[in-house]
Formats: structure tokens, sequence, C-alpha cells
């Protein structure tokens, strides 16, 4: 049973989404402060955080930031939750490596669908399910990935990638040479609806670039379309 740390100040939508992702069969940690979060997440690592922004004594963010630093906690899925004129800090928090947001007021249905979409995809999810590409590793290049050991190098120096940018990474990868539409890629990587804001495909995709470094070059903006992961490593 995965474990859902739930940080929301407001106590009517804390208390609706520790029963509902109960009743989906998901062990719920429930607080209301930020303060307490990094000690929590620490002693009794859950599998995903479920994080409100603006919360009465520290910032969402802050806190997405402290979890993103450390190496030992980086791993662990955050999705935040916003208002809808908070647009400004959804990009902060995709660029600080959340992996996915939910905008307020948001559908329950729609929300625990996210969770689970994002668990399949992070390293402790479990055994590679039916149809997941069997090759768990690449060499490219500059570029270098130990998928099933969720490890990625760029000329030899270890870089970090969250599970979602790691999932953007090789799906790309699989598909060299093809352009993708952010459609596509909303739908295959996020596992969402295409009518959702292709920015964060194109968020994504910048800080995925920024990380790869020289490597980034690989990822190639196809102009009014998509992305396109390239041919060979000559080639850029």
């Amino acid at each position: 049973m995965a474990t859902i740390l739930v940080v929301e100040d407001e106590e009517d939508i804390r208390k609706i989404l520790a029963y509902n992702l109960g009743q989906a069969g998901f062990d719920v940690v429930a607080v209301d402060r930020g303060e307490p979060v990094l000690a929590m997440v620490r002693t009794n690592r859950p599998e995903l955080v479920l994080l409100d922004l603006m919360l009465p004594d520290i910032s969402g963010l802050e806190i997405c930031r402290h979890l993103k630093s450390d190496p030992g906690l980086r791993a662990i899925p955050i999705i935040m939750l916003t208002a809808r004129s908070e647009e400004i800090d959804r990009v902060v928090g995709f660029e600080l490596g959340a992996d996915d947001y939910v905008v307020k007021p948001f559908s329950v249905r729609e929300l625990i669908l996210r969770v689970q979409a994002v668990l399949r995809r992070a390293p402790q999810a479990g055994p590679a399910g039916a149809g997941e590409e069997p090759d768990t590793e690449l060499v490219f290049g500059r570029l270098r990935v130990d998928r099933s050991a969720h490890r990625t190098w760029v000329d030899g120096e270890e870089i970090t990638l969250t599970p979602l940018e790691m999932k953007l990474l090789w799906t790309l990868y699989q598909r060299r040479g093809r352009v993708q539409t952010r459609a596509t890629l909303l739908d295959d990587v996020w596992e969402a609806s295409p009518e959702n804001n292709t920015r964060t495909v194109d968020t994504h995709v910048k800080r995925l670039r920024e990380k790869l470094g020289l490597a980034g070059a690989y990822v190639e903006t196809v102009r009014g379309i998509g992305y396109r992961f390239a041919d060979t490593p000559d080639s850029v």
C-alpha cells in the first residue's frame, strides 16, 4: 500500500483528500503545515507528496526546493495543489522538479488518476508492467542512461533527473528521428489529456535540456509542432 503525504492547510480539502485517497487504497498521512514535512519525509518516507503551495508557515515551493535538492529525497514524486491564478508558481514548481500539478477547485477522480499515473512512472513503483520497453540502458554520444537504476551520465558525469524527466527522455529517445507533438507527449508521458496546457511540455523539455548540458542538443525543437530526438549523435 503506497503512502501519500498530504500537505494542505484547509481542513475541508484535507479531509476530502484523506478520505478519497484512503478509499482508493492508499495509506494517507495528512498535515496542515509545512514545517514538519522534511522531518516526516526522512523518518517515514512516503511514495508521493501531495503539496499545497499556499501554506501558513512555509511556501510549498520552498518545501519542494528542499526535497528536490536532497539526494536522498529527490526521487519522491511531488504533485502540487495550486489555485488557478498561480500559474507562475506552477512554472517555478516544475523548474524545481515537481512532477505534476492539480488546479483548485479540482475533481477528486482526476486527482486520484494523476496520483496513480505519477506513481506508475516513479522508479519505486515496482516491477515493469506489460508493454514497458524491455531495454533499460542506452548509450548515445555524450549520453548514457541506466533506466533500471534511474541514473544518467553526460560525458561521464552523473546528473540527477526526476522520474518524469527520465520518462520524457526515454520516450523521446525510443522514438528518435520521429517528431512528437506536444499533445502526444502529454498523453504518453504525463498520461494527461491533450487539452491540458502544452506549456507543461515546453517547461519540462527546457529543464531537461539544461540538465543534459551539451547532450541537450539531442532534443531538437520542430517549430510549430513539437520535439524530436536526433537520429544520431553526429547529427547535432
